[in-house]
């Protein structure tokens, strides 16, 4: 990853109205289409803090890229692509595919699951639950899970993605239903996966990891959208939770694979770019191929790595409460990636195209009536998960058509303002913990150095970013949760 930066970003921003700025196109020779950054006023005073506005400007020379060169208002500086950062390029006009706008940490991404309980049911247990939780679902680097897999057993794994878990009875087809792409992105190929990979994610398929992943017990506290929040079995006062992680050491290796050939590939495709860390090849190429190919298999690992740990969060629940998961009412309301690249079909200037949209800290937002949903979120569109801090709110958002400009994406969360080093730096751990716990919350983190890194001032206001965003028209708010309880790598 980049090193951290207080840079001030040098590049020219037209303001467009409230919550949009432009870099025109004309900024820089080889932009190919104008930057976009959702803001306002006050989030931009912190995006403007190191490159990242930069970054969205390189985005913009890509091949094959159309629309705007876009990020989030959680948007910071990344590799490659800002974190944040949403570009789409036309297949069949050469567009290409950059594992740096995909990520290091590939489907990241978070799942929402609803309990029966309300708050005054589980506070008196709140202890004794997040003990039990960080029992059950191994956290922080390095960690090793319980599901120990052999080579054969995970390349199912990246082959069928949480279909996999499911059939072990690590799940129920109802959760299959309510994630992204059913759990499972079709054209993964474990064969295009490196050994080296798959031996850095034998072990880790059901673990947190460290940094900002996390599992959080919520309550929900505000309703915005009485009848949506209805349909999805949500109401005020309900307990929820929360779970943040991804691909683990396997998509770290994956991305770290292709960038070596995807750098051979720039004169080879006679790409030029202003960044190298935006290596790139065609889709169609036999590289942009290979690297699709293991990108989904990485996603479908991480799809079945956040399936297992909701059983095993649900083990957690039953040892505490002394009722099977079903009685409690413990179901997945969505799963949702944020660190993807997808093959995505959009009409315009009078012909459909087909797109590869790269969301890079950034999630998918489907509206009502899209043809990739099914069942409810036909209805009533996909939710949005967006996590806040350990210390302040996370959103359950859905998705709008007006989120057409963006591809229908959304941003994914609050968004860092302060580097590790910085926060180990201005923080102390002991401290933080102690004024979380007067507030209510219970934190279990297999180290205090996460906990340091991880504080709260460390991130933006999540309350201005969703502000922003359903300002926009990316999505709408349909309810807050205030943390309980966290556990943390």
């Amino acid at each position: 990853m980049p090193p951290a930066t207080d840079a001030p970003s040098a590049v020219p921003l037209k303001k467009l109205d409230a919550v949009r700025y432009q870099v025109p196109s004309s900024y820089k020779p080889g932009m190919r289409v104008p930057g976009l950054i959702y803001a306002n006023e006050k989030l931009l005073g912190d995006i403007l803090k190191d490159k990242a506005v930069q970054q969205v400007v390189n985005v913009a020379h890509l091949p094959g890229i159309v629309g705007n060169s876009m990020a989030m208002p959680d948007m910071h500086w990344g590799y490659g692509f800002p974190i944040g950062g949403v570009a789409a390029t036309d297949i069949k006009e050469g567009g290409v595919i950059s594992p740096g706008g995909v990520g290091f940490d590939i489907n990241c991404g978070v799942r929402l699951v609803r309990t029966n309980f309300k708050e005054a049911e589980v506070r008196p247990h709140l202890r004794e639950l997040m003990k039990a939780l960080f029992q059950h679902v191994p956290a922080g680097v390095g960690s090793q899970s319980g599901l120990r897999l052999n080579q054969q057993e995970l390349k199912q794994v990246l082959s069928r993605g949480a279909r996999w878990a499911v059939e072990q009875g690590y799940g129920t087809e109802g959760d299959l239903e309510a994630m992204e792409d059913h759990g499972c992105i079709k054209g993964a190929d474990p064969a295009c996966v490196s050994e080296r990979a798959i031996e850095r994610g034998r072990k880790q398929c059901g673990t947190l990891g460290s940094g900002n992943h996390f599992l959080e017990v919520q309550v929900i506290d505000k309703i915005y959208e009485p009848d949506i929040a209805r349909q999805l079995d949500l109401f005020e006062g309900e307990v929820v939770f929360m779970v943040h992680c991804g691909s683990r050491g396997l998509g770290y290796q994956v991305c770290d694979d292709f960038c070596r050939t995807f750098s051979q590939c720039l004169e080879k495709y006679h790409i030029s770019v202003p960044d190298r860390q935006l290596a790139c090849a065609p889709v169609e190429s036999p590289e942009g191929r290979e690297y699709f190919a293991a990108m989904r298999s990485a996603a479908n690992f991480a799809f079945t790595n956040r399936q297992y740990i909701l059983h095993q969060a649900r083990q957690a629940f039953q040892k505490v409460f002394h009722k099977k998961w079903e009685e409690l009412g413990i179901r997945l309301i969505y799963d949702v990636a944020h660190n993807i690249a997808k093959i995505e079909n959009y009409e315009f200037a009078g012909r459909e195209h087909q797109l590869c949209v790269h969301r890079k800290g950034a999630t998918r937002a489907f509206p009502p009536g899209h043809p990739e949903l099914a069942g409810r979120y036909r209805k009533i569109g996909q939710p949005v998960i967006i996590p806040g801090d350990m210390g302040r709110n996370s959103f359950l958002l859905i998705g709008v058509e007006s989120a057409r400009e963006t591809f229908y994406s959304c941003c994914h969360g609050a968004g860092r303002v302060m580097s590790r080093s910085r926060a180990q730096k201005q923080f102390n751990a002991r401290t933080i913990l102690k004024e979380l716990e007067d507030r209510g919350i219970i934190v279990q983190a297999e180290s205090l150095d996460t906990i340091t890194e991880e504080a709260p001032l460390v991130y933006k206001d999540v309350s201005e970013v969703v502000e922003v965003v359903q300002q926009a028209g990316l999505s709408k708010k349909v309810c807050r949760m205030r943390p309980m309880g966290v556990v943390k790598g």
